[in-house]
């Protein structure tokens, strides 16, 4: 894994964004004889204030790694050849032309991502629904925030965390649920920690796992997983036989309120505590301590949205904050954390397959022809049928219904899940992938594009507070290596569509972009990369504000501006007022339904899956620094003692995670941590970094039917101890991977 530490001290320092989660945090790059060298926090950005986690110091390491994809590579047999720009732009033409002419749009698709910046994802958007005429855009924010997204949209009318960051320095009250906030955004949790000082405030952490998270909590409730909604249910019941209900606010500004209060009551604490596996007690303390709150927060990410009922777990969440009024105020909200760093905009450029740019839905002829006129095309050229979500994309793939797949920026060959059916169909259909590195995903491509990666090019990406930062360039990128939206484009061109993506640079894509929010929840036409420069911003901002204008309900950081200049929105809906048709709230009824998959007979454990502190993703970019592998003994799986019994695990030795798709192997950390039914392990390895197979050859791919996100956290599995000759045959396969992959 050799890659070129440089050691000199920076010559120049250039403030840009982390292109890791989406905390969004500011940086500062070092740079020096065009390398760069060293990075640091900007202690002027408000998402961090100077201070980060460990994954960014890795940066310097990865973006000069010698393993850097430099050139575009053609498939030949079993290896790559290098080719021109000119020839892999005329054989994407070509190969999507056919496919076009034979099976019509519907048999093309592009995988996109949350890494892409909001230029690449506007383009790319443009490109495939404009002139291919396909809505088969998805991105792997369907496996991260779909959720989110359709329980936002459901309650309030549009998409869009209400609150923000500095929320949580007037919360009383600050539920964290299924969100390993101290390893997966480490400084948020920081602000949690600093908040927690306070006497008054408590600390809620709702999570099958014993996380670091919990270490904090003033109650930590160890649900079973897939009981979310019992909790919850239970929970609004409390606040509702306790008096803790903001009467006024529900009867003023939201509507439904009977029907979930009706679901609701059938949830005593003590049926709840049965489901859950806690104790009935703590469910009334939860609720005691939400509802008597002046301003109370819930935080959460993965271990609520990555279920089949991940849209009704996000609508009991926003029901228990409408219930006691903790919208729109000062220290209160429901506040979903996304994964990546630019899962919003992706959302806000149309990143999915429901949707187009500026929050503007697939299904609205309105919406279609707002968006087709002002790219110059044809009525009726965007189809009017939403594409396939990420599962259903590659079920299609596999099948022959998809015969052309355009993967950027993402991994899908590791991080989908049912990987076996995945992979199967990446090797049936034509793959186009561009990346900066090699992956898992490239290996099984027709086509490989080098793109430039963070700190190679420019653009603009939105965090979990719908601030707006600007990524800088400051080095150049390796080789022929282009940005992403200029990848677009140049295909655009061959076309014959080059008049349509003429754009210079991408502050030009931006311009565009923007004008397609004006008016819209996401308004940004007051943004500009010029302006960015001076500070990032909270969405909406839009062109001018006018001065009668009083939108914000407290906090909010003042950067310089003239004086007609909007200031950003700290946060949303501060005047009760939602983007309903009748500007009210919306509350959901959330009847209970556990996993899609529960455990029993030989597959009697759930495996749950996450993130490591120090590693990202797939390990693409942090698998790459040498600083952010140390430490890492490879693969583990989580085992509760009683389990690990059972099965005849011990502690430190490999073992093999069965499900009915697939296994793989792990080292067995022995803990309590997890409760007896549960297994956890992260989802980072591939076979790039292991002989042993990924975790998500093990999980399914059922998902949600609303928000279309896979249930990640609920396979049923088995664990096997393994015997010595299987066990030196595994690490035989990791030294040949590990070999390899240095190059001898």
């Amino acid at each position: 894994m050799a890659s070129d530490v440089d050691k000199r001290q920076p010559e120049r320092w250039t403030r840009s964004t982390c292109p890791y989660c989406g905390v969004g945090c500011g940086v500062e790059a070092g740079t020096s004889g065009g390398r760069l060298v060293a990075i640091r926090g900007d202690k002027k950005h408000p998402a961090n204030f100077g201070k980060l986690c460990p994954k960014p110091a890795g940066l310097p390491e990865a973006v000069h790694h010698p393993d850097r994809l430099t050139h575009p590579l053609r498939r030949h047999g079993d290896d790559f050849a290098r080719v021109s720009w000119d020839e892999a732009f005329e054989e994407i033409a070509v190969h999507l032309g056919g496919v076009l002419e034979e099976g019509g749009p519907e048999a093309a698709a592009f995988y996109i991502s949350g890494q892409l910046l909001t230029e690449d994802y506007y383009a790319v958007n443009k490109l495939a629904r404009g002139f291919v005429g396909t809505n088969n855009v998805d991105s792997n924010s369907r496996l991260c925030m779909s959720s989110a997204v359709a329980g936002y949209a459901g309650a309030f009318g549009a998409d869009g965390p209400p609150a923000a960051y500095s929320d949580i320095s007037h919360s009383e009250c600050i539920v964290l649920w299924g969100s390993n906030t101290a390893d997966c955004h480490p400084v948020t949790f920081d602000r949690v920690k600093r908040r927690k000082k306070d006497p008054k405030v408590s600390v809620v952490v709702v999570d099958p796992r014993r996380t670091p998270t919990a270490a904090v909590a003033d109650l930590f409730l160890p649900v079973r997983p897939g009981t979310d909604l019992a909790l919850a249910n239970a929970m609004l019941r409390v606040i509702l036989d306790e008096g803790l209900l903001d009467r006024r606010f529900v009867e003023r500004h939201t509507s439904g309120f009977e029907a979930a209060a009706e679901v609701a009551a059938e949830w005593t604490p003590r049926r709840a505590a049965r489901v859950c596996g806690i104790e009935a007690e703590d469910v009334v303390e939860a609720a005691r301590r939400f509802g008597e709150a002046k301003a109370a927060l819930i935080l959460w990410t993965m271990g609520v949205n990555q279920s089949t009922v991940g849209t009704l777990k996000n609508r009991a969440i926003i029901n228990l904050c409408l219930a006691t009024g903790n919208v729109g105020k000062v220290g209160g909200g429901p506040f979903s954390l996304t994964g990546q760093p630019n899962a919003m905009g992706g959302r806000e450029t149309g990143g999915l397959a429901h949707l187009l740019p500026g929050y503007r839905k697939i299904e609205d002829p309105n919406h279609r022809l707002e968006v087709e006129e002002a790219w110059g095309v044809e009525p009726g050229t965007i189809p009017a049928k939403p594409g396939l979500p990420a599962t259903e994309l590659f079920r299609a793939v596999d099948n022959g219904g998809v015969e052309f797949l355009w993967v950027a920026a993402t991994n899908p060959a590791v991080s989908m899940p049912d990987l076996a059916r995945t992979r199967r169909g990446l090797r049936n259909a034509f793959v186009v992938v561009q990346d900066a590195y090699p992956t898992e995903t490239t290996r099984l491509a027709d086509l490989v594009l080098p793109v430039a990666g963070w700190g190679e090019k420019s653009g603009t990406m939105t965090n979990s507070e719908r601030r707006v930062s600007l990524v800088e360039k400051v080095v150049e990128a390796p080789g022929e290596a282009l940005a992403d939206w200029e990848i677009f484009a140049g295909v655009a061109r061959k076309m014959g569509f080059g008049g349509d993506f003429a754009w210079k640079d991408p502050s030009e894509v931006y311009e565009e972009y923007r004008e397609l929010t004006r008016g819209r929840p996401m308004d940004v036409t007051g943004l500009s990369h010029e302006r960015l420069r001076r500070g990032p911003v909270q969405w909406p901002v839009p062109e001018r504000i006018e001065h009668a204008e009083r939108p914000f309900g407290g906090i909010v950081r003042m950067w310089d501006r003239t004086e007609d200049e909007h200031p950003g929105t700290p946060r949303l809906y501060v005047d009760s007022k939602f983007d309903t048709p009748d500007r009210r709230a919306r509350f959901e009824p959330t009847p209970h339904e556990g996993l899609h998959e529960p455990p029993g007979g030989e597959y009697p454990l759930v495996l749950s899956t996450g993130r490591v502190k120090n590693q990202w993703h797939t390990m693409t970019r942090t698998g790459r620094s040498e600083k952010l592998m140390k430490g890492l003994d490879g693969p583990f799986v989580e085992v509760h003692p009683e389990a690990a019994g059972e099965a005849g695990v011990e502690n430190g030795r490999l073992v093999r995670v069965v499900s009915a798709r697939g296994e793989f192997l792990a080292r067995a950390l022995v803990t309590e941590s997890v409760e007896p039914g549960t297994i956890f392990a992260p989802f980072h390895w591939g076979d790039l970094w292991t002989g042993g197979g990924s975790v998500n050859e093990a999980t399914h791919d059922a998902a949600d039917p609303v928000s279309h996100q896979p249930e990640l956290k609920g396979a049923a599995v088995r664990v096997e101890a393994i015997g010595e000759q299987q066990k030196r045959r595994a690490r035989a396969d990791l030294a040949e991977t590990i070999s390899a992959w240095d190059g001898g």
